[in-house]
């Protein structure tokens, strides 16, 4: 009895394994959406199902900020009025990276031909590069843009845990048929996040997650980004 137990347990967790497995391979960064909104109730359900990512101590440190409708219309407009105007550098709450080097700056380097590759973007050429860069802060077209903050006192753990959310929220999403694309690009506009949606200067502004349903069809869509092999960023210590 015992041992049919067992393979029953074996059994379901390689079900479990394959849903896994299928939504981590079929996610990917969205960069065009359809304008159809994703239903109310759907949303709510990914947040629900994301609501459910671990945190340190159990401190689910993230707040969000969610648009939809005439609200997402209203931010776009005022994002890349913002963007548009402002000779300001980037001032993101959490600082961005110093710099890309060596394997780091050569993944990030693929990923961005791949995508100006896709789109049509001559290597080379920075106005075209430059309006695509812009498809950022028109959302990519999405119908919806969630605004993911962390308790600034948290400092970089708090950051952490809304990471782990960030990536519940995205296969959450997989899992009901909603593309996403996480933005650190909307960071960058911190100050106007903050104005805006009349964020505390208690928060810290971590992401955005753009979100709605794909546009299959379009060129930026069409392309899926390598990932590293084990041998690559595993130690393994066996003695």
């Amino acid at each position: 009895m015992k041992r049919q137990e067992a393979q029953a347990a074996m059994a379901c967790d390689t079900r479990a394994t394959e849903v896994l497995a299928g939504l981590m391979a079929s996610r990917y960064s969205c960069r065009a959406f359809g304008a159809e909104p994703v239903p109310a109730a759907v949303i709510e359900r990914m947040l629900k199902l994301a609501q459910m990512s671990p945190s340190w101590c159990n401190s689910q440190p993230w707040q969000v900020i969610v648009t939809e409708g005439a609200g997402t219309e209203r931010f776009r407009q005022a994002l890349l009025d913002y963007v548009g105007n402002t000779g300001e550098p980037a001032a993101p709450d959490i600082p961005y990276p110093s710099g890309y080097f060596g394997v780091y700056k050569e993944r990030r380097r693929e990923c961005g031909w791949q995508l100006y590759d896709a789109v049509g973007v001559p290597h080379g050429d920075r106005e075209a590069s430059g309006k695509q860069a812009m498809e950022n802060f028109r959302l990519f077209g999405a119908p919806h843009v969630m605004i993911v903050t962390s308790e600034r006192e948290l400092g970089p753990y708090g950051a952490v845990d809304c990471g782990l959310y960030v990536g519940s929220v995205m296969l959450a999403a997989e899992s009901l048929g909603v593309a996403t694309i996480a933005q650190a690009a909307l960071a960058r506009c911190s100050p106007f996040l903050h104005e805006y949606f009349a964020i505390p200067e208690s928060r810290t502004v971590v992401c955005g997650i753009s979100f709605g349903y794909a546009d299959e069809a379009h060129p930026a869509n069409g392309f899926r980004t390598r990932r590293a092999g084990l041998d690559e960023v595993v130690q393994w210590v066996r003695s």
